[in-house]
C-alpha cells in the first residue's frame, strides 16, 4: 500500500517538475545577456585629528564665563527695567499670548474691558491687568485689539521692554 503510494506521489511530483519547464526555460532565454553589477564601496577618508590651538583664549564653558554673564546681569545695565516677581500671578499669565484670543470688547461706565478666550475659559480684563508669558501688561484696549507692554529678557540678562498687541478675532475665524 505504501509503494503505490510513493509511487503515486513520484509520478505528480514529476509531471509538476514538467508543467514549468517552458516557464523556466524562457526565463532563462530573457535574462541571459543580464548581469549583476554592483557598485564598489566609496573610498573611506581616513581621519585626521585637528589640534585644539586656543589654549591662550578664554573657555566659553569656564565658570568664569557664567560668573562674568551673571555679574553683568546683575548691574542694571538694561535701564533699571525689571518684573515685580512678588505680586500674585493673573490666570491669564499661565498661556502665551500666540494661544490667547480677543473675542470682544465691553462698555461699562465708560470703562473698556476686553473678552479674551484661553482654552474653554473666557476671562474679562481691563488695562492695568497682566497677560501672556512675558510680563505683559495691558496698556490699552480699543474697539480691535489690546495693547501691552511686555518685558523680555535678553542674553545678558537685562530687561527691555516690547510692545504688543492682541487683534479681535473675527466671527468666522478661530
Amino acid at each position: 500500500m505504501r509503494a503505490l503510494l510513493a509511487i503515486v506521489l513520484a509520478v505528480l511530483l514529476a509531471a509538476c517538475g514538467e508543467e514549468f519547464g517552458d516557464l523556466k526555460a524562457e526565463l532563462k532565454e530573457k535574462t541571459k545577456d543580464m548581469r549583476g553589477r554592483i557598485d564598489p564601496l566609496p573610498v573611506v577618508k581616513p581621519y585626521e585629528p585637528v589640534p585644539y590651538k586656543a589654549f591662550d583664549q578664554l573657555d566659553p564653558f569656564s565658570t568664569a564665563k557664567i560668573e562674568l554673564v551673571t555679574k553683568s546681569a546683575g548691574t542694571g545695565g538694561g535701564g533699571g527695567l525689571k518684573p515685580d516677581l512678588n505680586r500674585p500671578k493673573e490666570p491669564l499669565e499661565a498661556y502665551p499670548l500666540e494661544s490667547l484670543k480677543m473675542v470682544g470688547v465691553l462698555q461699562q461706565k465708560k470703562a473698556n474691558y476686553a473678552l479674551v478666550k484661553a482654552d474653554t475659559g473666557l476671562y474679562r480684563v481691563s488695562v492695568g491687568n497682566y497677560m501672556g508669558q512675558n510680563f505683559g501688561l495691558i496698556t490699552g484696549i480699543t474697539d480691535s485689539q489690546i495693547q501691552l507692554r511686555e518685558l523680555i529678557q535678553d542674553a545678558v540678562g537685562d530687561w527691555t521692554e516690547r510692545q504688543s498687541t492682541l487683534q479681535l478675532q473675527e466671527a468666522g475665524g478661530r
